[in-house]
């Protein structure tokens, strides 16, 4: 009801009340009285006049009940966007509560593929196949799916420390083995630690304490199947694992400069096959006070890096209990590697890879994962392109070539002589998203006269960032 329509309302009451009053007089009054007639005046007057206020109450209680009504309407209306809200609320910005003053942030991804290989690979089937088997020559296909790149990370910014921000990130996948070797047991991977450190920063200088990536572990391939397992790692040029130790990193330049150039460095725990148990810091690597050692230099620009590592480590193969070495052909081995590496990125391509030279350095994934005195080099590189904003093709192709005589001496017959793996890539990419078609084929030469296993691999992939 709007105030026109209120007001008409009024008026013809008040009209309607005046003529009852008015008519029984005049009806009873043939005669009137002058001054019984003005009393009688005065009287509709006030009468009038009272009705008049009344209305001009109701009025103003109609304009009043008007507003509280469109605000109730409005405080509604919000009240129910607030609660549309409430779902997503809960789902995004619910708050990790830490036990101390620290900040906690999850992050990850989800991972699955779908493959189809003619050979069984080294380190598995799946996600992690680098190289075929030597043993398998059936040349057979069959198919399967691998959820094993899932990954969660927990990290943490923690108080400030005499002007030192610090930090740390706990990372696990899911390539700690099968849950027993039953019928069940694909199904059931069991959870990897792949790293766990402490983080202190300030300006241009990190440091880490704790399991992080040797430097050596540099530019990667990208892939929607192998991931945890890169293209080419310990079989084809791509080098380098994780130890606890002492990691850092010092800036060299002002960091407004157009080119930057950074240090890096480690020191950690050594590491071998042998000759005691690895898993209680009684092997080769674990003997004395003799850690390994790497540094690199990284140089950075607009749209692209390069980068060099130096490597050094000692292993005493008599091993902590001082057995005689197996075999006996020397009693330490000194490893030593150099890595050049490079990622360029102009316009719509990516171009990266490394190449390396090593000695004795199969606890860092060289001489395609190989334990003994061997010189080896490989090296991998990448192109890719963008097509749009969502779809890219990548082309890969890695080699590694141990020398033969070294591998003759130190593994025998069934050494591995030499690897060789092409991979190509197509993704789709949206948001979070990645789905990825690939197909890998690796030929491995293996023994003296260095016979050929080759082996395939079809591979669909989903994965969800988060």
């Amino acid at each position: 009801m709007n105030t026109t329509t209120a007001r008409r309302k009024v008026a013809l009451l008040t009209a309607i009340l005046l003529l009852a009053a008015v008519v029984p007089g005049l009806a009873q009054t043939q005669n009137p009285d002058p001054q019984q007639l003005l009393e009688q005046i005065k009287a509709l007057q006030q009468q009038l006049a009272a009705q008049q206020e009344q209305n001009r109450q109701l009025q103003q209680q109609l304009q009043e009940l008007q507003g509280t009504v469109s605000a109730l309407a409005e405080t509604q209306k919000k009240q129910g966007a607030e609660i549309e809200k409430i779902p997503e609320k809960v789902v995004e910005h619910a708050p990790v509560k830490p036990a101390g003053k620290e900040k906690i942030f999850i992050k990850g991804f989800v991972s699955a593929t779908f493959f189809a290989q003619d050979a069984d690979f080294v380190f598995g089937n799946g996600q992690n196949a680098e190289f075929p088997r030597a043993e398998y020559d059936r040349n057979e296909w069959f198919t399967g799916g691998d959820v094993r790149n899932t990954r969660l990370d927990i990290g943490f910014n923690g108080p400030m420390l005499a002007k030192w921000s610090s930090g740390g990130l706990v990372e696990v996948d899911f390539f700690g083995g099968y849950n027993g070797t039953g019928a069940f047991s694909h199904q059931q991977p069991h959870l990897r630690l792949r790293l766990a450190y402490l983080e202190l920063k300030k300006n241009r200088t990190k440091i880490r304490f704790g399991q992080d990536w040797s430097p050596l572990f540099g530019e990667w391939p990208i892939s929607s199947s192998h991931i945890a397992f890169p293209l080419g790692y310990g079989s084809a040029g791509y080098v380098g694992w994780r130890f606890p130790g002492f990691y850092i990193w010092q800036g060299l330049n002002s960091k407004d400069a157009p080119v930057k150039f950074q240090f890096q460095g480690g020191i950690f725990e050594g590491s071998w096959n042998g000759p005691g148990p690895p898993t209680s810091s009684l092997s080769a690597g674990n003997v004395g006070f003799n850690p390994q050692f790497e540094a690199r230099l990284n140089i950075l620009g607009k749209g692209w890096k390069v980068y060099m590592v130096g490597h050094y480590d000692r292993k005493d193969l008599k091993g902590v209990g001082e057995i005689v070495p197996d075999p006996p052909i020397d009693d330490s081995i000194t490893g030593t590697a150099f890595e050049l590496g490079a990622k360029f990125t102009p316009g719509n391509w990516l171009l990266h890879g490394n190449i390396y030279w090593g000695q004795g350095i199969g606890q860092q994934f060289g001489a395609i994962t190989q334990f003994g005195d061997i010189a080896s080099w490989g090296g991998w590189f990448q192109v890719g392109y963008n097509f749009t904003d969502h779809w890219s093709l990548y082309g890969f192709y890695g080699m590694e070539d141990p020398d033969n005589d070294d591998v003759l001496t130190w593994i025998g017959d069934g050494g591995r002589m030499e690897n060789t793996m092409y991979n190509l890539h197509l993704r789709y990419a949206i948001g979070p998203y990645w789905f990825g078609l690939e197909y890998l084929h690796d030929e491995l030469k293996v023994g003296p006269e260095e016979d050929t296993v080759k082996g395939n691999q079809f591979a669909l992939s989903w994965l969800y960032k988060f």
